[in-house]
């Protein structure tokens, strides 16, 4: 019996009717809720029962907050005789809860807007385990000599330097296929939701920041080994090494298999024909699938890293030109080779593909946009929903991606009429996962083959992306469903990810050599998932190693064991965990204000699609005007955002003017502790303090605004001194957990600390008077608009004398006034 099994009991007894002692449980997402979403929790009996409500009680004083009614579901499907949908989704006040009914209790949750901090960023844990070439888990290299070519016509045997990126799973293959797919995921996270990312490890996987978020890190490391599989136009290889890999528990710097080749290990050419050095061949039939994979993870890197790397962002550029080119050339759909048994991913389809390369070349591509929405829109409609969606299977891999992005690109790019045909073929997608979700109590329409979590986190990902693109709000309880499968609404009551943090139960056992070997955990790892019963019952070669701990949940159509021994179910895949992260940084930035970041990417605009503005007091020596400020902001019932260095809240004078500022509920921020110039005035990218020194600065500031009795909760915004900083600034201080924030450019308020010796100096009237024509030709929504409460003595012309005549102009002009 393990551990887990002792310290999570999982059922409590009670009696109803029908039965003396029934056994149930209540499953909910373990890591909790965002307020305003769908909120369902299931609960399942081998006993008949008929509970007539349900209760959610706060988790500290076991007082009812919210009553509802079960829904009545059937639970045989899972092997339950009762299973009922608990629907709490109007309760939305921020806190900690537990549900019961008929005597069950669910485990502890939480409601709150920032559930998935850090979600994305986790998963990365992972990522850096599966790096071939330097490993930083292990702190050791490995597959350093790959490898040898093989199957290519003239240069089969020859040397070919293709170290790097990432093992596929707990096998140590690596595929083409997977790897771009897992590029191009993270990149569009990164391009969707870069707020969500911190930089807490260096290029090199080791910890220490870089300057680069981390997830860029590990997209730039699997876009350095696509690199080296297509070194030539028309020249790509598709895979390093192959089922003979399959020779028991190592460690990829441990790995003793031979292939009898001279370097390394071998790596197969992309013939577009049938493909295998054994007796056993594949089924390709072209090159598209894999062209069309590397044409958009290069494509959408040359957007990404542009500005970081313009040379090597047209390099990239040009390649997935190459690569579409290429898949144009040899329409088809290339498979994975195998040698000792017909063992390979079967992918069949290669129009999502290209339909991908070429939407993602649209995106990245202003000056040829119509060449290739036309292009995409030529792929695109051959396959308007992804075959394993309608035909509710597949053989393995068969239809890969499992998400077809390219529909989202398509509909995204402005152009009503694509807009409306690739929301509709999503929307189709979803309906037939809806319609086999219906007789689901857990509401899951996916089928439990091989990599099932791959296949809930590609129907989350086409929902969220279909709701994002269509504001239709349809599939958003079946999204939710999805989302808390992965996270313990499920029969099992586990979470899906190795070692996730906040949550009762995760898979501590996975199938891989580093739990085996090493005893420890593959954090970060996306497991295969749940396999239908049947399908588990014919594999050859499992065996559970411990006691099944979930025997009591076995009874249904599929099932799921936290063992070594099954690699079916178990199995952490390097595709999947790249996949999630995309919905993970969604979750993390869900129903979060719309902001507009300048190029150093710090917020400029809050919420720009709404008359809001936002008034910013920044401070550090002088103060004198804060007084005026705060009766003014009094007067005129506006709350406003102040910025204050540690030498401001020190110095005794301050005192009573930050206590109303506290007492007041306006938002008090750090501006560093003791006013640093953090970049160099005339060269931005140089830094003039070093990360340790920049956060020493930084919490002893927050630490002064604790002491003040500021709620650190609320406490998220940073205004740099001297509003000044650059790239590394801004993901330093992400580390911190707090975001960058400047004024919105253009406006001019934030010279008015200027004296009259110098050659920048304006007046206060200048000063309005720019205020009121950018207002007039770009508005001012979301405005973040900057008055220092206090300027040097010699500066007579006070602006901040003006706050109360700005704050009424503006309302007049139908402006309203928030906090940051």
């Amino acid at each position: 019996m393990s551990l887990k099994r002792i310290l999570l009991p999982v059922a409590i007894y009670c009696f109803s009717a029908g039965s003396l002692f029934a056994e149930g449980w209540i499953r909910v997402n373990q890591l909790g809720y965002i307020p305003n979403t769908t909120k369902v929790a299931v609960m399942i009996a081998d006993d008949t029962v008929s509970p007539e409500s349900f209760q959610v009680k706060a988790l500290k004083s076991g007082e009812v907050v919210f009553s509802g009614t079960p829904r009545t579901e059937d639970g045989s499907v899972w092997g339950m005789k009762a299973a009922f949908r608990l629907n709490f989704s109007e309760l939305t006040q921020p806190g900690s809860y537990f549900i019961e009914s008929s005597g069950f209790r669910s485990p502890e949750f939480r409601i709150d807007q920032n559930v998935y901090e850090g979600a994305a960023d986790f998963l990365l844990n992972y990522m850096r385990q599966q790096r071939c070439g330097y490993n930083p888990f292990l702190e050791d290299s490995c597959h350093v000599h790959d490898g040898t070519i093989v199957d290519h016509p003239e240069k089969s045997g020859a040397y070919i330097d293709v170290h790097g990126g990432w093992h596929d799973a707990s096998d140590y293959l690596q595929y083409t296929n997977t790897s771009a797919n897992a590029v191009f995921q993270m990149l569009f996270a990164y391009e969707k939701n870069p707020e969500a990312f911190k930089d807490v490890y260096g290029a090199n996987g080791n910890k220490g920041p870089n300057g680069r978020p981390d997830v860029l890190d590990e997209a730039i490391w699997g876009l350095e080994w696509l690199m080296r599989m297509n070194p030539a136009p028309g020249e790509m290889y598709n895979q390093i090494a192959d089922d003979r890999d399959h020779a028991g528990y190592r460690l990829p710097n441990k790995d003793s298999v031979d292939y009898n080749v001279p370097f390394g290990r071998p790596v197969y050419y992309v013939t577009g024909e049938r493909q295998g050095l054994g007796p056993h061949l594949n089924r390709t039939t072209g090159v598209a699938s894999t062209a069309g994979k590397f044409a958009s993870a290069f494509a959408l890197a040359s957007k990404v890293l542009k500005e970081e790397n313009p040379e090597w962002a047209a390099e990239m550029l040009q390649k997935a030109k190459e690569a579409m080119r290429f898949g144009e050339q040899f329409p088809g759909a290339a498979q994975t080779a195998c040698y000792v048994s017909p063992y390979f991913y079967e992918e069949q389809n290669y129009v999502d593909d290209m339909e991908l390369g070429a939407s993602a070349l649209a995106f990245s591509e202003n000056d040829s946009l119509d060449k290739w929405l036309k292009a995409g829109d030529f792929w695109g409609e051959v396959e308007p929903v992804t075959p394993w969606i309608e035909l509710h299977g597949a053989r393995h891999y068969q239809f890969y991606p499992f998400v077809n992005v390219g529909h989202y690109l398509m509909a995204s790019q402005g152009n009503e009429h694509f807009k409306k045909k690739y929301t509709d073929f999503m929307r189709k997608g979803l309906l037939a996962l809806e319609k086999e979700a219906a007789s689901d109590p857990f509401r899951i329409g996916v089928p439990f083959i091989w990599c099932s979590n791959n296949l809930v986190t590609a129907a989350l990902t086409q929902a969220r992306l279909y709701h994002e693109v269509s504001g239709d709000q349809q599939f958003l309880e079946m999204e939710a469903a999805l989302r808390d499968w992965l996270f313990g609404c499920n029969p099992w009551g586990t979470a899906m990810i190795c070692g996730f943090p906040g949550v009762a139960d995760s898979p501590t056992h996975p199938h891989s050599a580093f739990p085996l070997l090493l005893q420890k955990n593959t954090i970060g790892g996306l497991v295969d998932g749940p396999v239908y019963k049947t399908i588990f019952e014919s594999l050859r070669g499992v065996g559970l190693l411990d006691d099944d701990e979930y025997g009591a949940f076995q009874n249904g159509k599929a099932v799921y064991h936290d063992d070594i021994g099954d690699y079916s179910t178990n199995e952490p895949t390097m595709d999947g965990t790249a996949s999630l992260v995309c919905y993970l940084s969604s979750m993390e930035t869900y129903n979060t204000p719309e902001l507009d970041r300048d190029s150093q990417g710090a917020v400029v605009r809050v919420n720009a699609t709404q008359p809001l503005i936002y008034l910013v007091f920044p401070a550090d020596e002088h103060f004198e005007g804060a007084s005026l400020v705060l009766d003014v902001l009094d007067e005129k019932d506006v709350k406003g955002s102040f910025f204050l260095t540690g030498k401001c809240l020190k110095k005794r004078g301050n005192r009573k003017a930050i206590d109303r500022i506290v007492a007041s509920s306006h938002y008090l921020g750090p501006h560093s502790d003791d006013h640093l110039l953090y970049a160099d005035w005339e060269k931005r990218d140089s830094l003039l303090v070093a990360y340790e020194e920049f956060k020493i600065d930084l919490k002893k500031n927050l630490q002064s605004i604790e002491e003040k009795g500021a709620s650190m909760e609320n406490v998220r915004w940073f205004l740099p001194p001297y509003e000044w900083y650059n790239k590394d600034v801004v993901a330093w201080s992400r580390n911190l957990g707090m975001e960058v924030v400047s004024f919105t450019p253009g406006t001019g308020t934030n010279a008015d600390y200027t004296t009259p010796g110098m050659a920048n100096y304006k007046t206060s009237r200048e000063l309005l008077d720019q205020l009121w024509r950018f207002e007039e030709k770009n508005g001012l929504n979301g405005a973040l608009l900057l008055v220092h409460p206090g300027v040097h003595p010699d500066r007579k012309d006070k602006f901040y004398n003006y706050i109360g005549d700005i704050i009424d102009e503006l309302r007049n002009r139908g402006y309203r006034f928030e906090k940051l």
